[in-house]
């Protein structure tokens, strides 16, 4: 993947738009981060903001794509996926469950999952 792909997926969630954080792409809902993008060790990765159970089961069934973040905000589900290796339907996955855990919840109420 891309980081335009996973862009242009965070971008199609409802009401989702591009802002900055730390000098890198961040993506929200109603002023709220549940996707960002950046570079590290010249690979690129987008990192989601999950629930810990989801961190868990996302990790264990793609360790080689999803790690948690480091310190407190990876205990609080906070997931980087190394772009390289994930797939469009997986991203399209955890990035509409982060934006689920972050959007208000009449925006969840009528949310469907988007297609690319």
């Amino acid at each position: 993947m891309t980081p335009a792909q996973f862009r242009r997926i965070a971008l199609s969630m409802p009401e989702a738009g591009e802002g900055e954080h730390m000098n890198h792409p961040d993506f929200r809902v109603k002023g709220k981060i549940f996707a960002t993008l950046f570079t590290r060790d010249d690979e690129d990765w987008g990192m989601v903001k999950l629930k810990p159970e989801q961190q868990r089961q996302i990790i264990k069934a793609n360790p080689k794509v999803f790690e948690p973040a480091t310190g407190a905000w990876g205990k609080q589900g906070c997931t980087l996926a190394r772009l390289a290796d994930l797939d469009v339907a997986t991203a399209r996955d955890v990035i509409f469950s982060a934006w689920l855990n972050t959007a208000p919840k009449r925006l969840v109420e009528k949310a469907s999952q988007p297609n690319e």
